[in-house]
Formats: C-alpha cells, structure tokens, sequence
C-alpha cells in the first residue's frame, strides 16, 4: 500500500462510519447552495413524476413548460449568464444545477437545456452585445422560448456538411434562409413542435457567391404565436420518451432575416456584402465556433451520471428491504444484498458513479475556467473540448448501463412505473447520442491524444489526421503524451523494475494507476504503428484510418478511465483522515481493480497481468464489495437524492 494512500489495511480491518451530512457536502463542492435550490425546487415540483404517466402529450408537453419559467424565476437555470443581463455570472454553478436537475423528471431537465444550456447558449456564446440586448433579459425568464437549430436528418454529426443555405441579398441587406431539400431539414429540434418563438439556425453562409461555411443565425419561427410566414413546421410526435419535451422539424422557404441576425462574435457581414473575420482559417473558425458550445456535452454527461444515481439508490435501498431464499435452515430470508452476485452486480456501479462524479467536477472547472477567462488559451480549449467529449460518452454509457441492471435487480417490482425505471430507461437512453453520439466523440478524443492538441488540431478531419501521425515518429506521438512521462515516473517508486506490476500490492494507488496509463500508453503506440504502416504502404489515408478505427476508440476509452481514476485518487488524497476516507478509498479501489478486472484479456495479451494475479484482482473485488456492503446505503443517501425524487414505494419504503 502506498504510504500517501489509506485505502484498505492488509490486516485488522476496521468498518469505517460515514457521516453522510459530511460526505454530501464533499460531494456537493463549492457549489452546495445551487444543489440545495435545485432540491428545494425539485420537491416542489415532483407531482410532475406523477404528472408524465397520467397527462396527455399536449398537456404533459404545457405542463413541463410551464415548470421551466417558475423554476426560472428562483434563479437556478440563469446561473450562467451575466449578471447585468439577470443571470448569475457563474458557468460553473449553471452546470452543478443541471446535474443536480437530473434526480427529477428528465423531460424538464431537457427542456432546461435546450432553452437556457442550447439556445441561450448560442445567443450568449456566438452572439455579441445587440444579441444579448436584445434577447437576453427575456431569455432568461422564459418568456422568450426559443430553439436550437442544427441537426438536420441527413447529417447528424457532421456540421460541417448541414445543407440549409443562408445566402446574403446585398441589395435589401438580409439573409435568405433555405432548405434545400428533405436531406436538410432540422430534425429533432426541441421546443420547435409547439413552444420556440425563435430559432439559431446554422446553415452554410453564401456571400457573394462564396461559400464561407457554417455560421448561426437568430431566425423568428413563430409571430404571435402563429408560425412564421416562409417557415414550415412538423411534429415529431411520441418518441421513445422525453415526451414533456416538443421535438419537431423545421424547413425553411427563403425566408429573409435582416443582417443583424448572423451572430457575429467570429465572423461578420458588411452592409455591401463583404465577408470579415478576425480568424482567416476557415476550418479553424467553425471549431473555434463549436467550441464555445462545449458546455452541452459537460452538462449531458454529468446529468447522465446523476440518473445513475437514482438508479443505484432506488435499487441498493431495495436490495437491503427485500429478502429471498433462506441462507441457512430455519433462518430468517437473506436480504438480497447480502448475497455476494447481488454485491457484484451492485456495488462496483456504485463506486463507478463516484469515479464519475469526481471526474466531471474536473471537466466542469476546467469549463468555468476556460469560459471566466482564467485559463483561456487555445491548449486549454483544445484539452476541454477532449475531455468533455471523453467524460461525456463514458458518463451516458453508464447511466444507461446502470439503469438496465438495477431494474433488474429490482425484479418484477423495478418493471412498474410507479418504481421509476420505465422513465429512467426511456428517457436517458438518448444521452448517449445527443450532444454528439459517443463512439464520434471518443474518436475527438483520440484525435487530440495523436497529434497532442497541436496547431493544426482543428483543422484535421479523419484523414488529415492519418497524414499527421503518419509524418510522425511513433516516438514523438509517445512522447507528447503525459501518460509516458508519468508512467516513467511510476516505475521509479514502485518496486520490481520491469516487473513492477507484478511486485506492487493490489491495493496500491500507484499500482493501479501505472496499469492504466500502460494499457493507454499502448494501446496509443499500437494505433500510431498502424496508421503510419498503413500510409507509407500506400494505402488510402481513409481506408487506413477506418481498419484501426475500432482500436481508436479503445484508445480513447482507456485514455478517458485513466483520467477518471487519477480524478477519484486525487480526491481520496486530499480528504482529511476519518471514515469517510476510508469508504472512498474502497471505493477508489472498487473501481480501479473492476476496471482492470474488466479488461483482464487486454491485460494478460499484453504480459502485464498473469493468471494468479488476475485471480487475485478478482478475489480482492470480491473483498471489496463485502466492505462495502454495510455502508451501502449511506454511500447512495451521500448523494442527496431528495426522497420524492427515488419515488419508489414498493422498493425504498
């Protein structure tokens, strides 16, 4: 065990006590106050729970807008925009509220994302000082509802190529905002089927005759509650679930904005039609434009793992009432979490959704620096938009993995609606593929990882890429990466030299690091080798990058838990001494070894674990897990999951 490390003694093991008051405000952070109103706000409103199985669509759709505008007059969906327009000057507090949000129905949360994280995003990010006079102050209360305009049904996550045109008419000074085709439409749009009087539209700007790319602009889709003359919109109806929320389609028929519309922070239009920016490379424009409005995918993940949460609570609660099968003759029914498959199922989710929880206050700061200007430099941009995108994708995979498994746990009982998980499994299931589908967003990651942010991070697609790191030493990949260098220094402090990973005691925070930064240094060289043997055989840079396209994304993945794990380590180390320690420090290395134990055949392929001390990393899980198991409940009520949030009757009492 290191000696900066308490996580579990080798012998004389004592049960910790959680004080779970303590535990929450460590949770909580600096942003306690904002989570408290959340809470008080989500009891207030929870009959909504109730309220989404019972309404019709039309009046469940009113009924969550109408919750957006009073949770709006509180203050807490205004945190992030500027004091003198309202808000409360604090991105960072704008995204501990969202989260915390997620305990409740995920229909409001969406709806508070689209109006004030998407919409009011853009209008605060991409637009400038007549933007934010103009459509601010009503923005921010809710009576002004607008939409998000970019998705379009032939091309999700490739903006890049969006087919609606805005083409400038230099003789009357307005832009002509077109559809051209079906390919183009907006699809999927929140608030457009029925409550968005204005959209930021991005389409493709025509100055000229030229093309300048992508840009966004403040398009009017509704007057007096009627729509727009030009404007065509359709219902997309029930969906899978979010159905407090309005999705729809828009198309375009020329209809005109006046010059002022374009949000015009990076690029503008002159009155006699002449195209300026202050950044010359095109490529490079749009992704400083879609940087801004990175605070979507640190918000999506941190909502994903707090529904997570109320899985876990609803189904540990359960799992310590619910009793099955007599442990021994004549006894008492044992209750299901004493059962050790029940404890396996269970408890390493738990500690994952802490590991989460503590990454995503990394990415949730680096975001409140970058956008308070404390850190705001291309570097620290470029390592944002990487590791929101990372703890995004991970974030959403696991709440929808948890939500599966702890409705299973629950039985029969976790299959009613009353018990919640109808509306957990329906409506989280999109995270995954909304603010960037997961395997896309990995596949950033990894970009970043190849070419270490460098100058030309922007401007690569998939194939500049393949040519950059093929123009490379497979040295000089390794090299840029802070996993080597750490990796380096961990093989000085541990015992065994080239054998450290064999020698180093399980429960060694150092160990279980150096396992993880060598499975991602690896797998980075493995990707570098192949992409550059793929280039200088000759073959095509696009087929090259899709044949190793699967161990880029593994790449990513592994790069993504290493940071979650160094995020939870870092945390159990600057807690003071005492029981709440301890139990994280279970929990750290719950997580840490089920994550090795997990990818034990990688492991093992690649010599660094062998067949006895993969067994023993199994039976150390088990160990761990019967740790935990008394302080299960405490750990899930930690949280602050305001009972009417968990709801379910039959299973939490």
């Amino acid at each position: 065990m290191a000696t900066d490390n308490t996580h579990t003694a080798a012998s004389g093991y004592v049960e910790p006590e959680v004080d779970v008051r303590a535990l929450t405000e460590v949770l909580d952070g600096e942003y306690a106050e904002i989570r408290d109103l959340v809470r008080t706000n989500l009891v207030t409103y929870a009959s909504v729970l109730e309220e989404a199985e019972e309404l019709g669509l039309d009046a469940y759709r009113e009924r969550v807008r109408e919750l957006v505008v009073e949770m709006a007059a509180t203050g807490q969906t205004g945190m992030g925009f500027p004091g003198t327009y309202g808000g409360g000057g604090d991105i960072g507090a704008s995204i501990a509220a969202f989260e915390t949000l997620a305990f409740g129905d995920l229909s409001v949360l969406v709806k508070v994302g689209v109006q004030f994280g998407l919409f009011g995003g853009a209008i605060l990010q991409l637009g400038t000082e007549r933007h934010h006079d103009a459509y601010l102050p009503d923005l921010i209360t809710g009576r002004l509802m607008g939409c998000f305009a970019m998705t379009e049904t032939g091309h999700g996550s490739n903006v890049q190529a969006l087919g609606t045109l805005a083409r400038y008419d230099a003789e009357s000074q307005e832009f002509v905002i077109t559809t051209q085709g079906d390919q183009a439409r907006k699809d999927y749009i929140g608030n457009a089927a029925r409550h968005a009087e204005l959209a930021v539209v991005f389409a493709q700007l025509e100055v000229a005759g030229k093309s300048e790319g992508v840009h966004a602009f403040v398009v009017p889709i509704r007057v007096d509650g009627e729509v727009a003359p030009g404007v065509r919109i359709e219902d997309d109806g029930r969906k899978m679930g979010l159905n407090g929320v309005d999705n729809g389609r828009i198309r375009f028929d020329g209809v005109r904005v006046p010059r002022e519309a374009l949000l015009n922070r990076f690029a503008d239009v002159t009155a006699e039609g002449v195209y300026e920016s202050a950044i010359d490379n095109p490529d490079r424009r749009f992704f400083t434009m879609l940087g801004t409005l990175v605070q979507g995918r640190v918000s999506v993940g941190g909502a994903g793992v707090n529904a997570a949460k109320v899985a876990l609570a609803i189904a540990t609660k359960y799992a310590v009432r619910r009793r099955q099968f007599e442990a021994a003759s004549g006894a008492e029914e044992q209750r299901l979490l004493d059962y050790g498959l029940h404890q396996r199922r269970l408890l390493p989710l738990v500690a994952r959704t802490y590991a989460l929880h503590f990454a995503q206050d990394v990415v949730r700061t680096q975001l409140h620096e970058v956008f308070s200007g404390i850190e705001d430099d291309a570097q620290a941009r470029r390592r944002l938009e990487s590791r929101a995108a990372g703890t995004k994708a991970l974030g959403t995979w696991h709440a929808t993995r948890v939500v599966q498994e702890c409705r299973e746990a629950c039985g029969g009982a976790g299959y009613l609606s009353v018990n919640r998980f109808a509306a957990l499994k329906a409506d989280s299931d999109i995270f995954t593929t909304f603010e960037g589908d997961n395997h896309v967003l990995l596949q950033l990651v990894a970009k970043g990882l190849l070419t270490h942010y460098a100058s030309e991070f922007e401007d690569l697609d998939q194939l500049g890429t393949v040519r950059y790191v093929a123009g490379l030493a497979v040295e000089t990949v390794l090299e840029k990466t802070s996993a080597h260098k750490l990796l380096e220094r961990v093989r000085d402090l541990l015992p065994g030299g080239d054998e450290w990973d064999q020698e180093a005691g399980l429960l060694d925070s150092e160990y279980q690091l150096a396992m993880l930064r060598h499975r991602e240094e690896h797998m980075l060289a493995g990707v570098a080798r192949r992409l550059k043997r793929g280039v200088d055989q000759k073959g095509n840079p696009g087929v090259v990058f899709s044949q190793v396209q699967d161990h880029v994304i593994a790449v990513a993945h592994a790069h993504v838990e290493r940071l979650v794990l160094e995020a939870f380590v870092e945390k159990v180390r600057a807690l003071p001494d005492g029981g709440n320690k301890i139990a994280l420090g279970l929990l750290c290395d719950l997580f840490a070894l089920s994550t090795i134990e997990a990818d034990r055949a990688w492991f093992m392929e690649h010599g660094r674990l062998t067949v006895q001390r993969s067994k023993a990393i199994s039976r150390e899980v088990n160990d761990l897990c019967r740790k935990v198991r008394p302080l299960a409940v405490d750990l899930v009520d930690a949280w602050g999951i305001p009972s009417e949030m968990l709801r379910a009757p039959d299973l939490v009492g």
